[in-house]
């Protein structure tokens, strides 16, 4: 299949429209006497406000890109894969969507939680992504080979770089929570100890800060492509690194990893062990992970 050159700046404008959407459902929603929770079958919560935010974001991209797919997280791919990275999308662009990242934030009245919006191309790499955070005021975007920038407070977009932290030691870690971490989870809590400062600050925030370079690391270690798919090119384009646990570059590993790129090799030794043989080994990686 041959496509269209792509207009990533058209494709952009178009998230950032979703974005707007999204925002005025979602804020008007949060913290609602009536807002309907309910709990999915991975006992996760879903409210109604991400079900109607989904809802409206496909049915914008219907619309204005009918050629595209869209993968989200209430409603699914358009097929049974799980669309990790070696689905068959027919050589298609495809719109990966979180209309709330952060639920379980958003029903208890804290306000940080987000929409995520990300473009993925026939390739399976993240092209543009925007992440729309009304009650913190801030939205960050990203398109292919243009940089990251942020907008706080409603005014104009300010480009963003990660930081130059170069040592472990003076590292600022953030996470999520203890959760998951499984056989990880002793290397995790020494690495806590050993940098210079960590925050449980959790979710799309975590990335972003790392975006900003106002954090040096952030780690989740069981993410879906929704949570991750907007973060990974918004760290990118800010001169970062975003891979799963394993070193596995993109958002497709099913956990998530960002960092300023200088500390990437360094963190995933520490958190997996230092055999040549593990993925994260620093031969495996290059010099900057």
């Amino acid at each position: 299949m041959t496509l269209e050159p792509r207009d990533l700046q058209a494709d952009l404008a178009l998230a950032h429209q979703l974005a707007d959407a999204a925002d005025a459902i979602t804020l008007a929603r949060f913290q609602s006497s009536d807002l309907v929770i309910e709990t999915k079958p991975d006992l996760t919560p879903v409210t109604d406000a991400d079900k109607a935010t989904e809802k409206k974001i496909r049915e914008l991209i219907s619309t204005y890109r009918p050629q595209d797919l869209v993968v989200g997280e209430e409603f699914g791919a358009p097929s049974a894969s799980d669309m990790t990275g070696t689905s068959d999308t027919n050589g298609k662009y495809y719109w990966v969507i979180d209309p709330i990242d952060g639920t379980k934030n958003f029903l208890r009245g804290i306000p940080v939680w987000a929409t995520l919006i990300g473009l993925i191309g026939p390739d399976n790499t993240v092209v543009a992504g925007v992440v729309s955070s009304p009650a913190l005021a801030r939205r960050w975007s990203a398109v292919r080979g243009q940089g990251a920038f942020v907008s706080a407070l409603g005014a104009a977009p300010k480009q963003i770089h990660v930081s130059a932290v170069s040592k472990i030691e003076d590292a600022q870690l953030s996470y999520s929570d203890l959760i998951g971490w499984g056989e990880r989870k002793e290397a995790m809590l020494l690495l806590q100890e050993k940098v210079w400062r960590t925050r449980g600050i959790g979710d799309f925030w975590s990335h972003m800060l790392v975006a900003e370079g106002a954090v040096d690391i952030a780690v989740e270690p069981v993410l879906a492509l929704w949570d991750m798919a907007a973060l990974d090119i918004i760290v990118r384009e800010a001169g970062g690194n975003f891979t799963n646990i394993d070193g596995v570059a993109g958002p497709h590993g099913r956990s998530g990893l960002s960092s300023n790129g200088l500390l990437h090799s360094a963190f995933l030794t520490a958190l997996n062990g230092s055999h040549p043989s593990h993925p994260s080994h620093p031969s495996k990686l290059g010099s900057n992970g």
